[in-house]
């Protein structure tokens, strides 16, 4: 189970790594590009078995937050290929990006609580 962790890992280092580049274009492109980055460097972190599971719970609340504060007053979908027509197809697009942040986090959070209560 353990090798599963580490592909899991890696394919959202990466993941969150691709949502750091295609930030660039982003009105908000810097704050957008750090908050990829703690999720990012949180997984490089869980991969090196780094960080308490406080950690990962405490960054779960942080893009749960983030989930809420960016949730669109309408929801317009988030049309990957026709590029951002509204703000709410935009706001859609950070809010669910930041739901499945905080999934990881979970995820993250939970192994390491179960994997250090085993030890």
């Amino acid at each position: 189970m353990d090798t599963f962790f580490k592909v899991f890992a890696i394919i959202f280092t990466l993941l969150f790594g691709y949502a750091i580049v295609v930030q660039f274009n982003d009105p908000d492109a810097l704050k957008w590009i750090l908050i990829y980055a703690v999720a990012a460097v949180a997984s490089v972190l869980f991969l090196l078995k780094k960080l308490k599971p406080f950690v990962y719970f405490s960054c779960t609340l942080f893009f749960l937050v983030l989930f809420v504060a960016y949730w669109p007053e309408t929801y317009e979908g988030v049309q990957l290929n026709h590029g951002m027509k509204t703000v709410n197809i935009e706001e859609g697009r950070e809010s669910l990006g930041s739901l499945i942040a905080a999934i990881i986090m979970l995820v993250y959070g939970l192994r390491t609580r179960f994997v250090n209560k085993k030890n």
